[in-house]
This record gives structure tokens, C-alpha cells and sequence, in this order.
């Protein structure tokens, strides 16, 4: 199923303004950085061009006006400042809006839009700029040219350059914008209908333009498009067509016409230029620019995001087949059959890998979200802001991405409202006018740690806890760390804002947080410290589909523990056990760790095996063994969800499906490894007593 014409535009404009947005916050902390300001005009004449081409005439209208105020800043007569850039941001906006449902936006609106950017832009240091100009001495190059009673303009729209997207009458009506101009346009080379392929430009054009533009502002139309055409620009002088007399078809005649009139005038680039359109000698390089445009159609291609998810489910399949083909192969004799087992098994797990490898996205793609976020939230609460991100290249599934972006949004949010101080109390603690947000990723075996950290207050734990108590949640005086105190952050309901506004005061909010972290199997690490700030760090798994697993026995059941959460495999002797006098603590090369019998868990049926086996797992800093009868081996597991009515079971976070067709549970290590502190701590507490 091909994607409509006109959403295919949707979905690159989307992209477009995304990546506007992203320049245009760059260029609010570097105003000069001229590679910014051409990526943002490169952007908006894109949109504008693809608008007029796929209909949406209102999208191409605005961007026009957008486009124009903002050349402005481009040929360097303003500078940009925090106000443009602020409502270029509005623009953008807009924008998308005209792009995403045309028909509710008021126009009203856009005319504001484009009224407040000309006044911004009006009152700027255009007219200090722009007078020198006209009393520059006569002799320079661009004086003669700006000078010059007109143009004539040749113009050979490479065949394949509506298939690319732009549309030639758009660049004509931009020619028409630099002041009276006539267009011929040459048909000759159209062939008869039945011949005809409309997606092939065959027109010529010829363009008498009356103004006197610089050379300079002609070109920077066709700025985009250079690589896809043949342009002749020839000055409009006093011998008339002489100067101009250029024929497309035979360029050993018109070199000398153009060669002679005036020298002095920038004229001897011009033969080069007027040899450029023959149709004989561009061939070769007509074909470098089809191959450089097919090598550009093979680089990435778009496809539907179900799709991508439709193969990773046939994988996870594929993977399950495999499994049992395995398994039947080594329990047989056949070597021919155990030799294909091996290369479908080696085969299935680069198809795997590969699959697994397309839905990995870079983080950077979400992390630019939240940074129109914090420059919105930091104008409307008046705390001026830093926000930085680390750790972009981080790649991260698809699914987990798109799911993590509401959870980070409130995070950032209360960051900002609740952790950042403003100006003035700031100020009494010594500390920057200008608070910080830090956005991390990184890997942590096959887990990724997102961070959001700020340099606030804290968390006030005498507030927290006197709102827990005024809730009913503690009864008072109660005995309690601060980090169950904090935990009731994430209560339901709960909210220590003393007002409701519009970002907060409702209890919404950090227990979707928690909910949304724990269904993608994730945990939450909450931080603080007084005066100094608040660290929240997300524990997320790579991806939801699939790991690779260690396969396990306890009594006659088989689990799977995932492979990124094992640091190594130990037996548990009885010298061993004997060292720990009863106790549950492992001496694993002079450290202690503690264990846990899976057995007595799962209230296993039978004795336990002679040779009993420690897995030392590991979340974060934190190590606990866990006590196993027996070590099957690596197993490839599809992960499949639990129905609803397993949601209150938290040591599984999944099952999955073995070669003999029988069902393993995939233990939440996590969730060990806190029933191992707590055990752990109740240890201690009769010796402490």
C-alpha cells in the first residue's frame, strides 16, 4: 500500500518543522551563526515550494511572507534576536497547523503572525544597514550589477526535477517578486502525446527581468535547485541584444556575443554560463546527476511504522520455529539435520539483529522535543533556563521511545515548575540566575539510563511527608526514610503545590510517570539533594520484543533470567554454605552478596538438586545471587505479555514460548533484587538490635 501524495508531504514538512524548530532555538543563543540562518531559510523554501506543488496553496502563501521577512536576517541587513526568533517559533507553529487541518486556522492569525515579524524586522537595524548601499563607490562589482537596466535570464530545468519535487512556476513567481519581468518559455522539445511523460520537464525558459537587482538575489532563487539545472544570468546594457543574443542550441555562437560588451561588468564569467545550456555537452553531466540522485534514492527509504512492527513480529515467530528445530535436531543423530539446525539458528539471529537494528532510534530524536518545551515553560513561568542533553546517539527501540516521551514531558515540567527557583531566590542562595536541566541517556549493559536533573532546591521531604499524613497516607509520626517518604510522589492524587495553575497542583502527573515506566518494564530511581537539586533516572530494557535470555530450571519448572542483568555463574557448594553459617550472603571473591533460594519463592515441589548453581545478577550498583537447580543455556526469547489478570504478579515481567512448545516465565530482576534488599535488611536488624 503506497502512501497518499499528499501525506507523503505531511510526514516531510512534519520533518522539515522539526528540524526548523530545532534551528531556530539554536539560533536564540547564536544569532550570528550564519549556517543556522541558511538552514532555516533552506527549510521554509522547501515547505514552500512542496506546498505549492502538492496543493496546499495556504501553507505556500504564509511560508512566502514568512520567507521574506526572513531574508531579511539572511542577507545580513538585521540580526536575529530573542524577539524573532520567538515568533518564528509562532510562524512555525502555524505552519504546521495550516499543514495538519487547513480548514480550522484563521488567517487572522498568520496576518498577525507576519505583521509582528515585519515589525520586529522593521524596527531593527535594517535601514542603518541597507543606506550605505547607494553611495558605495560605482566601481565595485556589485554596484555595476545592481545598477544595470535589467536581466536576461536562461533557464534548463534538469528532466527529472518535478520527480524531486520542485515546481519551476514557484521559482518563476519568485523571479517575478524582484521586480517586471517576461517569461518565454520553449516547447519545442515536448514530444506528441502518446510519447509524453508528465512527470519529464521539457520546457525552457527565457526571462526578461526590469529591475535592477544584483546578479546575487537572481541566483539565490534557484539557491536550492543549482545542482538541477543550467542557469545563464547576462546584464541588460546599452547595445541591447547584443548583450544578450544567447542561443540555447549553439553555444560556439553565442560565447563571442557575450564575451565583448562590457568586460568591466562581471561579463567574462558569462561565456562559460552561456556555454552551460548546450544540450551536447551537459550529457555527462546529466548522468553523474542521475546517478548521484538514484545513489540518493537507495540511502533510506520510508516505511509505514506497522510494517516495521509486522516483521518483528514474524521474527519473533521465526525465532520460536528455530528454537524447536534446535531442539529436535540435537535430540536426533542426524548430522545433515543438525548442520541445517546450526545455519538456520545462525541465519535467524542476523535477521534478528538486523530487524532489531531498524527499529533502533537515536535518542536525539526525542531529546529535541523537550527543547521548544523548556524555551516555552521558561518565557511563561519568567526562570530563565539552561537545557542540555547528553548521551543523543543512544539508540533506543522505537516502541520504547515513543512510549517514554509523555513520562519525560512531566518530568521536565516539574522540573522546572517545582525544582528550578526563580531569579530572586536563586540569587539568595548564590547560586546562577539561570537554573540547568539536564537530559542524559546512556547504556548500562543492555539498559538504558534516562536521567532528568536539575539544579533546584530539592525535594522538600517535611512538606511531602506533611501532605502524605494530611491524606490519610502515613499516620502521623510514623517511622520512615526519606525514601519511602519520596515515594509518595508517585501516589495518585498526590501534589505538594500549594495552587492549581496550569502546569500543576492536581496530582496528575508522576504516577502516569510510574505506571507508564513500570508497563515497559522499566524502574524508577528518584534522587535529591537539599539545595542542590533533584535527579530522577529511568531504568529502561533495550527493546519489548526480543532478548537474549539464560535459561533456568527450579524444581520442574523453567524460567528465563535476561542475559544483561548476569554478571557470572558460581556453583553453591557446601563449603560455601557452610562458610555462611545459614545466613544468605555469598563471599564472591571478598565481597558479599546476598542470595535468594528461587526454590523457596516459588514454593518448588521435590528436593533440590545436589549441585545447586548461583546467579549473580545486577541492577545499577546493587548485586544478589540467585539460587537455581540447574543451567540449561542461552535461549533467544520472544518476550509475550501477560494477560491483565497477572498484572499484580511482580516478579515476571513476561513469558515466552520454548522449542518444545512449552511456556517459560522471564523473571523481573528487578524486582529480585529489591525482595533481596529487604530480606537483606531484615537480616540485619535482630543483630542490630
Amino acid at each position: 500500500m503506497e502512501l497518499d501524495p499528499t501525506e507523503t508531504f505531511r510526514q516531510e514538512a512534519s520533518e522539515l518543522l522539526d528540524s526548523l524548530e530545532t534551528v531556530l532555538l539554536d539560533l536564540g543563543q547564536t544569532p550570528q551563526n550564519r549556517d543556522l540562518i541558511d538552514a532555516a531559510f533552506r527549510a521554509l523554501h522547501t515547505i514552500k515550494g512542496s506546498g505549492a506543488m502538492f496543493g496546499f496553496d495556504k501553507v505556500a502563501a504564509f511560508t512566502h511572507d514568512f520567507e521574506t521577512a526572513f531574508d531579511l536576517i539572511r542577507k545580513g541587513k538585521i540580526d536575529a534576536n530573542h524577539e524573532i526568533v520567538t515568533v518564528s517559533l509562532s510562524a512555525r507553529d502555524y505552519i504546521r497547523t495550516l499543514i495538519e487541518d487547513p480548514d480550522s486556522t484563521d488567517p487572522i492569525i498568520g496576518e498577525a503572525i507576519v505583521e509582528e515579524l515585519q515589525r520586529l524586522i522593521g524596527a531593527g537595524p535594517a535601514e542603518k544597514k541597507a543606506a550605505p548601499v547607494a553611495d558605495a563607490p560605482a566601481d565595485e562589482g556589485a554596484s555595476s550589477e545592481a545598477a544595470s537596466a535589467g536581466w536576461r535570464i536562461e533557464i534548463a530545468f534538469e528532466p527529472g526535477i518535478l520527480r524531486n519535487g520542485t515546481n519551476p512556476l514557484v521559482l518563476l513567481d519568485d523571479l517575478r517578486a524582484l521586480g517586471p519581468c517576461t517569461v518565454d518559455a520553449d516547447t519545442g522539445a515536448i514530444p506528441v502525446l502518446e510519447e509524453l511523460d508528465p512527470e519529464t520537464c521539457l520546457i525552457t525558459f527565457t526571462v526578461t527581468l526590469d529591475s535592477a537587482c544584483s546578479q546575487d538575489e537572481i541566483e539565490d532563487v534557484f539557491m536550492f535547485v543549482r545542482d538541477e539545472m543550467k542557469l545563464t544570468v547576462t546584464p541588460l546594457d546599452a547595445d541591447g541584444p547584443a548583450g544578450f543574443g544567447l542561443d540555447m542550441s549553439m553555444p560556439g555562437d553565442a560565447a563571442p556575443a557575450v564575451a565583448e560588451p562590457a568586460p568591466q561588468a562581471k561579463a567574462a564569467p558569462a561565456p562559460a554560463r552561456a556555454a552551460a545550456p548546450a544540450p551536447a555537452a551537459p550529457a555527462p553531466e546529466k548522468a553523474e546527476l542521475n546517478r548521484r540522485a538514484e545513489d540518493k534514492g537507495t540511502t533510506t527509504v520510508r516505511v509505514q511504522a506497522e510494517r516495521l512492527d509486522e516483521l518483528m513480529d514474524r521474527v519473533g515467530e521465526l525465532v520460536i520455529a528455530q528454537a524447536r528445530l534446535s531442539q529436535i535436531a540435537h535430540s536426533g543423530t542426524d548430522l545433515a539435520i543438525k548442520a541445517i539446525a546450526e545455519e538456520i539458528e545462525r541465519l535467524a539471529s542476523g535477521l534478528r539483529d538486523s530487524t532489531m537494528g531498524v527499529r533502533m532510534v537515536p535518542m536525539g530524536s526525542l531529546f529535541g522535543r523537550f527543547r521548544r518545551l523548556v524555551h516555552d515553560l521558561s518565557r511563561d513561568l519568567g526562570k530563565p533556563v539552561d537545557f542540555v542533553t547528553v548521551g543523543e546517539d543512544t539508540e533506543m527501540d522505537k516502541t520504547m521511545i515513543e512510549r517514554l516521551a509523555d513520562p519525560l514531558v512531566h518530568l521536565i515540567r516539574n522540573a522546572i515548575d517545582h525544582g528550578i527557583e526563580s531569579a530572586d531566590d536563586r540569587a539568595r542562595t548564590a547560586k546562577s540566575a539561570t537554573g540547568r536541566i539536564e537530559l542524559a541517556a546512556r547504556y548500562v549493559g543492555a539498559q538504558v539510563l534516562v536521567t532528568v536533573q536539575d539544579d533546584g532546591a530539592g525535594l522538600n521531604t517535611a512538606r511531602i511527608r506533611a501532605k502524605a499524613e494530611e491524606n490519610g497516607l502515613i499516620p502521623p509520626g510514623a517511622n520512615l526514610s526519606e525514601h519511602e517518604i519520596h515515594q509518595f510522589l508517585f501516589h495518585p492524587g498526590f501534589s505538594t503545590a500549594k495552587t492549581i495553575s496550569a502546569l500543576s497542583g492536581r496530582g496528575v502527573g508522576m504516577d502516569v510517570v510510574k505506571r507508564t515506566i513500570e508497563a515497559m518494564r522499566g524502574t524508577i530511581d528518584l534522587t535529591t539533594i537539599p539545595g542542590h537539586g533533584s535527579s530522577v533516572t529511568l531504568r529502561l530494557p533495550l527493546t519489548l520484543a526480543i532478548i537474549d535470555g539464560l535459561l533456568i530450571r527450579v524444581g520442574e519448572g523453567r524460567y528465563i533470567i535476561p542475559l544483561s542483568a548476569v554478571e557470572e555463574c558460581i556453583e553453591l557448594t557446601a563449603e560455601a554454605e557452610a562458610r555462611a553459617k545459614g545466613r544468605s550472603f555469598l563471599n564472591v571473591r571478598g565481597d558479599l552478596v546476598p542470595f535468594l533460594r528461587l526454590r523457596d519463592i516459588f514454593d518448588a515441589d521435590g528436593q533440590p538438586d545436589p549441585h545447586q548453581k548461583v546467579i549473580v545478577t545486577s541492577i545499577g550498583d546493587t548485586r544478589v545471587g540467585l539460587v537455581v537447580d540447574q543451567i540449561i543455556g542461552s535461549h533467544q526469547t520472544v518476550i509475550k505479555s501477560l494477560s491483565k489478570l497477572h498484572s499484580d504478579v511482580t516478579m515476571f515481567s513476561g513469558a515466552t514460548i520454548l522449542g518444545d512448545g512449552s511456556a517459560a516465565l522471564i523473571l523481573d530482576v528487578a524486582q529480585l533484587v529489591t525482595l533481596g534488599q529487604s530480606r537483606a535488611e531484615n537480616d540485619r536488624t535482630p543483630e542490630a538490635a
